[in-house]
């Protein structure tokens, strides 16, 4: 019953619903202008270059630009890793089936090193959840459009979020001192922990993306980045007890988002509607991330789902099965990769003399 009530228990806020507006805006403002320019084939690089917002959530200005500008530009990176990726598979003629391996292996890699980076930059949230989504999600689409298009979006829309989150120093009393932060050195303790958690992401991230590749060619569905996503959920936490946790609420949240979800898909909403419902999706999953993870989930499954509907049209009972089926294997996975130290631990912590003799009697 105590692990049951952990699952709902909300913490409490902390002007969350000024970080859930700026993130909101963020992503409203460039997937409507491209809504009116009819260009949604752009709409995957400005939906993954507003995430720079999430960063900084409640630093003074000065951090807060300095941190978003170190998120930003990592998350650049990694969509234009991303679309060259994809392009490679085009230009030397990659069979699809391997074309789909090339991107696990590519997605791993990417969340051990994004791992790594966001720690030695101290930026929270941590780990590299968000870079994996935004490598794979857009190494998977088939039609690219021009590269100098899309990285032209991204751009725009990092520069638009930093814009946004300086906003406030306009009003005098929200206004924090100008004070540029300084670098400080991770010491040897977070280094190695760093490291760990980089393996445990690409463990995570590689067993769950080869599971959902394997399951997805003898079942018949895809997105296996979904599976990779899920699986470093529960990396991140203060104890096991606490990411276990964590991975339990990305299927629980996950299951009733997608009711949500179905319900929003009766409706076929149009184009500008559907931007409305990934900002106001947006605007949930933020104001409730860092103090209940199932509801933010609620939202989270919708806005990631409607996104991709956006730039790739599917089936939405396909997207649907797709979703629950590689949550689960990513958030099992996950949750093992976290057990494992503990389990291994055990199995070597020397037996007692009692537990011995009762073993091994004469």
């Amino acid at each position: 019953m105590k692990m049951l009530a952990e699952l709902f228990t909300m913490a409490p806020g902390n002007k969350d619903h000024q970080v859930a507006t700026r993130c909101a805006i963020g992503v409203f403002v460039p997937l409507i202008t491209l809504v009116l320019l009819d260009r949604l084939d752009l709409a995957v690089f400005a939906s993954f270059g507003a995430f720079t917002g999430i960063y900084g959530r409640n630093q003074p200005h000065a951090t807060r630009f300095f941190l978003q500008v170190r998120a930003g530009s990592l998350m650049l990176l990694v969509m234009l890793l991303a679309a060259l990726t994809a392009r490679a598979g085009v230009a030397f003629a990659v069979p699809a089936a391997d074309m789909v391996w090339l991107q696990v292996f590519a997605t791993t890699v990417v969340a051990g090193g994004c791992s790594l980076i966001v720690a030695w930059w101290r930026l929270r949230p941590a780990g590299s959840l968000f870079h994996i989504f935004a490598f794979a999600a857009i190494a998977s689409i088939p039609n690219q459009p021009p590269l100098w298009q899309g990285m032209l979006v991204a751009g725009l829309t990092v520069a638009f979020s930093l814009l946004i989150g300086m906003s406030s120093r306009a009003v005098r009393s929200r206004r924090t001192p100008w004070v540029w932060p300084h670098s400080v050195p991770l010491t040897r303790a977070e280094e190695r922990a760093a490291l760990l958690e980089s393996i445990g992401y690409i463990v995570a991230a590689g067993l769950a993306g080869t599971l959902a590749t394997l399951a997805g060619e003898r079942l018949g569905f895809g997105h296996n980045y979904w599976a990779m996503v899920a699986a470093v959920v529960p990396l991140v936490g203060h104890s096991t007890r606490h990411r276990v946790r964590r991975g339990v609420q990305r299927i629980v949240g996950t299951a009733i988002g997608l009711v949500l979800l179905a319900g929003i898909l009766l409706l076929q909403p149009a184009p500008w509607q559907t931007v409305l419902v990934i900002a106001a999706c947006q605007f949930g999953a933020e104001m409730f991330i860092a103090r209940q993870y199932v509801l933010a989930q609620i939202f989270v499954t919708p806005l990631a789902l409607i996104s991709t509907l956006l730039v790739v049209p599917a089936s939405p009972g396909i997207l649907l099965r797709d979703r629950i089926l590689e949550t689960l294997i990513g958030a099992a996975v996950g949750i093992a990769v976290v057990l494992a130290p503990t389990v291994w631990r055990r199995l070597r912590a020397p037996q007692p003399p009692q537990a011995a003799r009762s073993a091994h009697p004469s």
